[in-house]
Parts: C-alpha cells; structure tokens; sequence
C-alpha cells in the first residue's frame, strides 16, 4: 500500500545533469556549449526590423496569463540542452543556430504545457494555503545535491551549465517542492499498490533490461562456398566445432583456427560487449535460453554464412525477491505520476484555458 512508499516527491520531475568526466575538461565543454548556444540562440530568435514581437500572450490559465518572454526565458535550459545533445553528436558548431531552430518549437511547447501545468498547481496551493518557504528551498537543494552525489558548488555549477541562473533554480526547486505537496494531499490517496503492481513493474524492467543490457558473443563465422555441397560442407564443420567446444576444447583456439573474421579473431571473435537488441535475431531467440560459456547452435545468415557463438558474459538480472522493495517504491511513482496526469488533466477542464502559442 501506499504508507511508506509513496514518496511524492520522487515523482516530481527530476534535473538531470550530464556527469562530469574531469573537472576541467568538463568546464571546457560547458563553457564552450554555452558560448555557441548563445550564439545560436541569437540567430534562431533574431527576426526582421519589421517582424520583431516584443510581447505577446501566449496563453491564459483562469485569471493569469503567460507570456512570450516568460515562456522564451523558461524554455532556455530545454534549448541549452538541445545544443550540448548537438555538440555531443558532432553536429558543426556553424549549424548549431539550425538545429535550435528545429528544436525550438517542440521545446516552446513542452515548456507551455508545463508552465499552464504549475499555474494550475499554484492556485490548487493558493485554495489550499500550501506554501514553500525559503528554508525549505535551502534544504531542498542540499537534499538535490546529496541524492547527485556531489557538493552542493558542483551542484550549481551543473545548473548554470543548463542555463539555470540561481534565481532560476531556486524557483525551479520551489516549484518540485510545492508540486510533491499538492501529491501527497491531493493525489497520494488516490493510489493503491500490491504485490502484482510491484511483480509487473518487475516484468517490464526485466524485459527493458533484456533489451538494453549488453552481452559478449564470441563467435565464429565462416563464409559458406556457392554450392550445394560447400553448404553441406560448412553445416557439418560448424557441427563438429559445437561438438569441440562443449566437450572442453578452447573457444578462442577454435576462433583462431576457423573464424573467417579478421577484425575479430585476435579478440577470441568478439566485438566486445553489444545491446541484445543489436544482436542477429535468430542468434538473440537463442540467447534467451544459455547461460555464460554456453555454446550456440550453428546459425545460418542467409546462404552465405554460418556462425556460432560462445556467450562470454551478460549483464546479471537480480531477483524479484532481491528488489522487491524497490519494485514496491518504483510501481508506487508510477501509479503517482499516472494519478498526477489524470489530476492534470481534471483540472485542466475546470478552469478557463486558452492557448495562443
């Protein structure tokens, strides 16, 4: 059930922060991203003398409306994202201005949808007399920063890289921790978690992790001559080396003697660790069922190739009696974030909404 583990405020959106990778470097790179989303920022907001919009409404939620400059202000660390995506992808800085400007519709309106989203809370904690007081935004941060693992200066700097100024954040803060409010009143009691909520969100982390989790194949592969019997030929080689293999022989000397692949036959025929969901699917299907250091069935790619594979290591999958807690603490965010949609959306229709974006 619910008591104990509905940690609202887990379910509010979380920052997240790209981890550093040396201090210096890191600054390097931030600096650099800044100075040319800046810059981009510059051409994709620039417009003609004669079109400029100095201010408009672009939305009304109830009494309160929102505006252009409020919303471009806030979009900031979304585009400031979109940029060090672009960078790390090796986009070239000089099209660094297009790709914002591809970027900045989405982003304008994921952060309208939001914004119209924190009016609607704001005045559900004005009707409720919900506040968040300075000390609690304090207490906030260095809450943040330990849950990050860093100091609470690392913290900063990380939020300043995002385009966050401190007031910014500050509100940001505030913000999560007035929404984890209105959860736990509004919304915590609405939910009920069980044993079969926790086993299948265990079922669909199992299959995730199936599918993202990296494996090392080591495999042999040999090429298969142009004729019916240059087929029956490798078919009966293939067999022979499965036979070697599992009756104790070296996988690696078998590589040596018999993979047709260059690039991998120094490594014992691996390509190092790769998602399951990027491994041939007749050898994925067979995976499903092998332990590490099992050995394959010969494989047929087509007519031009036969290979098998020893399965060197694979990500372990814990229990469900090992992480049943956390299943527990997991079913619940999810069943308050659902919650927290519908309450979204109940609101959204009792109040006067109107959207000019």
């Amino acid at each position: 059930m619910v008591q104990g583990r509905a940690k609202c405020a887990k379910a509010v959106r979380v920052i997240r922060f790209p981890r550093a990778c040396g201090r210096n470097r890191w600054r390097a790179r931030v600096s650099r991203i800044v100075a040319l989303f800046g810059l981009a920022l510059a051409f994709t907001w620039a417009r003609p003398a004669h079109a400029i919009i100095v201010e408009r409404i672009v939305a009304v939620v109830g009494e309160r409306v929102i505006l252009l400059s409020e919303l471009r202000h806030r979009a900031i660390p979304r585009l400031t994202l979109a940029a060090a995506q672009a960078m790390q992808a090796g986009v070239d800085p000089a099209q660094l201005a297009t790709q914002l400007a591809a970027a900045e519709p989405k982003a304008m309106k994921e952060t309208l949808d939001e914004m119209i989203d924190e009016r609607l809370m704001e005045a559900q904690a004005d009707k409720s007399h919900i506040s968040v007081s300075v000390d609690e935004v304090d207490r906030g941060i260095k809450s943040k920063a330990q849950q990050l693992g860093v100091s609470e200066k690392e913290l900063w700097a990380r939020a300043h890289a995002q385009g966050f100024t401190d007031q910014d954040y500050r509100d940001e803060v505030r913000r999560q921790l007035l929404e984890g409010k209105l959860l736990q009143l509004r919304v915590a009691g609405r939910v009920r978690v069980g044993e079969e909520d926790a086993r299948a969100t265990y079922g669909r982390l199992v299959k995730q992790i199936g599918d993202e989790s990296p494996v090392d194949l080591q495999v042999i592969a040999m090429r298969v001559p142009q004729s019916a019997s240059g087929l029956q030929a490798k078919q009966a080689l293939a067999q022979d080396i499965v036979v070697r293999a599992r009756g104790g022989e070296s996988f690696c000397n078998l590589v040596t003697q018999f993979n047709e692949d260059a690039e991998t036959t120094p490594h014992c025929g691996s390509r190092g660790p790769q998602p399951v969901k990027n491994i041939l699917p007749a050898a994925r299907a067979m995976l499903s069922g092998m332990k590490e250091g099992d050995i394959s069935n010969p494989i047929n790619v087509g007519n031009q190739v036969i290979i098998v594979f020893r399965l060197g290591k694979r990500e372990r999958i814990p229990k469900y009696e090992d992480v049943r807690e956390q299943m527990y603490d997991q079913a619940t965010e999810e069943a308050i974030l659902h919650q927290r949609e519908l309450w979204v959306k109940e609101l959204r229709h009792s109040i006067y909404l109107d959207v000019r974006l």
